[in-house]
C-alpha cells in the first residue's frame, strides 16, 4: 500500500512538473562565456547582422577616473559564437544613436564644431563584413557651445536659453527626427528635420512660429509607410498664461509634418488632461493610445484612445476609459496612496483581429545628496523602474482588461539590467524581467507581485498574459545558472524566428543567452 501511494506520489510531481514546465512555453541557450578586456560599459544597441547572427556596441570606459574612450563592436553568429571583434577608438563623442541597416553599422553623435562655432549632427557608418568608418554631418546649426544641447529627459524638460536639440527614431528605426531649437534675445528658431534611416534628409520645416506661444517636448513619433508624414507626440509648454502651483503648464499635442507644411492636433478636454500619448500608423489608419488625468495634476485616472484622420488630424474617435475601482484595489490594496503617475511607454501592439496591447512602466528619478570618500558632498540620481501596467484594448478603443505586475527595481548605473522586455506571440504578451526575487505571488485580480531580493545573482522569470488577461509566471533561469546578469531591457528582437537574444555580461566575462517560443504542443524546456 505504501509503495502504491509513494508511486501516485511521485506521478503527482512529475505530472505537475510537467504542466507548470508547460506554462511559459519558451526554451533558453546559453551561448559560450567569453573573456572581455573591457569590464566597464554599456550596451547600446544589438541589431541583426542579416546572416542570422547579431552585431552589439558598446561604449567603454578606462582609466583611473572613468572616461569613454570608444566602441567596441561584436559580432556573434547564428549559434551565439563570437565571430570578430573590433575597437572603434573614439574620445569626447556625445553618442546619440546606433542602429545597422543593409549591412552598414550607423553610430549617429552630436559633436560641437570650434572652427564653425555650430553644432553638428555626424554620422559614422561602416561596412559590418569590414569595420572602416566613415564621418558624413547630416547637419549643421550655428551656436555657442552650451552646458547640455542634446535633451534625452523627454518627461521634464527645462527650457532655458541657448541650443537645445532632441532626436526621436520610431520603433522599427525606419526613420528619425531631429528637433532643433536656438534661442536668444529676439531670435526664437525651431526646426523640424526628417531623416531616413539611409541618411537621405526627406523633410525640413520651420516650425518657429509656433513657438512664439509655447515650447515643445517631443516625446514619441510614428511615419507613414512612404516616410512622407511624421507624427510627432509631445508636450506643448504654454509661456504666458498663469498657472497656480498644482496645475500643469502643458496639453498634449500631435504634429504632422511633410514637405507641404504642418499640422497639429491638440487632445485635451475640458476635464480629461492626455498623458503619455503613443502615435500608431497600422493599416491606413492613424491612432494614439495612453493615458488621461481627471485634473490638472500628475496622478492617472484612466486609458485614453484617438483615432485620427492621417491627413487632416480631426478626430475621428475619442474613448477615456477609467481606471476600475478593482484594478486600483488589485494594485494599491485598500489602504495607503492611490495615485498613479509616471507611465512611461515600452511596447504598443495591434493584433490581427485589430485589438490593442500596449505595456507601461512606473519611471522616475529622484536625487539626494551623499558624503563621498573624500568627505565632500556628491549630487546622486537614482533611477526607478517600478510596476508593469499592461492594457488590452479593442480595435474601437474599449478597455477589454487592464492587468499589473507589481515590481519596484532601483539602479544608479546601467538601466540594461533593470526594467523588462516583453514580446507579443498569438495575442499572448510575454514579460521577462530578471531580479533578485525568489518566490513572486500571484494575488486576486490576476496581480503578479514581485518582491525585492538580496542576492547578487539574478533569476529570469517569464510572466505569460494571455489574450484573455489571465497571467501565469515561472522562473526560466535560476541565478545558479545564470551567473552572468542578464540586459533584460536591450533585447535583439526577432519576430520572423520567434526569437529573443540578451546580451549577459559581469566584469570581464560576457555571453548571449537566446530565447525561443514554442507551440503550445512543444511544452518548454531548457
Amino acid at each position: 500500500m505504501k509503495l502504491k501511494k509513494g508511486i501516485a506520489l511521485l506521478f503527482f510531481i512529475a505530472a505537475f512538473g510537467v504542466s507548470n514546465a508547460q506554462k511559459i512555453p519558451v526554451k533558453y541557450t546559453f551561448g559560450e562565456k567569453y573573456n572581455d578586456r573591457y569590464k566597464y560599459s554599456n550596451l547600446l544597441t544589438m541589431a541583426d547582422d542579416e546572416k542570422g547572427g547579431s552585431i552589439l556596441v558598446r561604449a567603454y570606459y578606462t582609466g583611473m577616473v572613468l572616461r569613454p574612450k570608444g566602441y567596441f563592436i561584436e559580432n556573434y553568429d547564428k549559434d551565439l559564437n563570437l565571430v570578430s571583434e573590433y575597437n572603434y577608438k573614439l574620445k569626447n563623442a556625445n553618442f546619440v544613436e546606433g542602429y545597422v541597416r543593409n549591412g552598414q553599422i550607423y553610430l549617429l553623435f552630436l559633436d560641437y564644431n570650434y572652427d564653425t562655432e555650430s553644432y553638428e549632427y555626424v554620422a559614422h557608418r561602416s561596412p559590418m563584413s569590414e569595420p572602416n568608418f566613415t564621418k558624413e554631418t547630416i547637419l549643421s546649426i550655428r551656436s555657442e557651445q552650451v552646458r547640455q544641447p542634446l535633451d534625452r529627459n523627454y518627461y521634464n524638460r527645462k527650457f532655458t536659453s541657448g541650443f537645445t536639440t532632441s532626436v526621436l527614431f520610431d520603433d522599427e528605426k525606419s526613420a528619425f527626427v531631429i528637433s532643433t531649437h536656438f534661442k536668444k534675445g529676439k531670435l526664437n528658431q525651431h526646426f523640424i528635420h526628417v531623416f531616413s534611416t539611409g541618411l537621405k534628409k526627406l523633410i525640413t520645416h520651420d516650425f518657429s512660429a509656433e513657438v512664439e506661444e509655447k515650447n515643445y517636448s517631443f516625446e514619441n513619433v510614428a511615419f507613414s509607410k512612404d516616410l512622407q508624414k511624421a507624427f510627432i507626440v509631445g508636450k506643448a509648454y504654454f509661456k504666458k498664461r498663469r498657472f497656480s502651483a498644482k496645475e500643469r503648464k502643458f496639453q498634449y499635442e500631435m504634429i504632422q509634418v511633410s514637405e507641404t507644411g504642418a499640422k497639429i492636433q491638440s487632445f485635451d478636454d475640458f476635464s480629461k488632461f492626455s498623458e503619455g500619448l503613443k502615435p500608431l500608423v497600422k493599416n491606413g489608419k492613424l491612432f494614439c493610445v495612453g493615458f488621461y488625468a481627471d485634473r490638472k495634476d500628475n496622478r492617472y485616472n484612466g486609458l485614453s484612445y484617438f483615432e485620427m484622420d492621417p491627413y487632416t488630424l480631426v478626430v475621428k474617435t475619442k474613448k477615456y476609459n477609467p481606471f476600475s475601482a478593482q484594478f486600483m484595489t488589485d494594485k494599491f490594496g485598500r489602504e495607503g496612496d492611490k495615485e498613479i503617475k509616471n507611465l512611461v511607454f515600452k511596447n504598443l501592439t495591434v493584433n490581427k483581429d485589430g485589438s490593442i496591447l500596449f505595456n507601461a512602466e512606473e519611471y522616475f528619478v529622484t536625487t539626494s545628496v551623499q558624503a563621498n570618500s573624500s568627505g565632500g558632498r556628491v549630487k546622486v540620481e537614482r533611477y526607478h523602474h517600478n510596476d508593469i501596467v499592461s492594457v488590452k484594448l479593442t480595435g474601437s478603443g474599449d478597455v477589454v482588461w487592464t492587468r499589473n505586475i507589481n515590481k519596484a527595481e532601483v539602479t544608479q548605473g546601467d538601466g540594461a539590467y533593470a526594467s523588462y522586455s516583453s514580446y507579443v506571440k498569438d495575442g499572448d504578451t510575454y514579460f521577462f524581467i530578471s531580479t533578485a526575487a525568489e518566490n513572486p505571488q500571484l494575488l486576486t485580480g490576476q496581480r503578479l507581485l514581485f518582491k525585492q531580493g538580496l542576492s547578487r545573482n539574478r533569476n529570469v522569470f517569464a510572466i505569460r498574459l494571455t489574450d484573455e488577461g489571465n497571467i501565469s509566471f515561472e522562473k526560466l533561469i535560476d541565478d545558479k545558472e545564470a551567473r552572468l546578469p542578464l540586459m533584460v531591457n536591450i533585447p535583439l528582437i526577432d519576430k520572423e524566428n520567434d526569437q529573443l537574444l540578451f546580451y549577459a555580461k559581469r566584469g570581464t566575462k560576457k555571453q548571449l543567452v537566446r530565447v525561443d517560443f514554442l507551440s503550445s504542443s512543444t511544452g518548454a524546456s531548457k
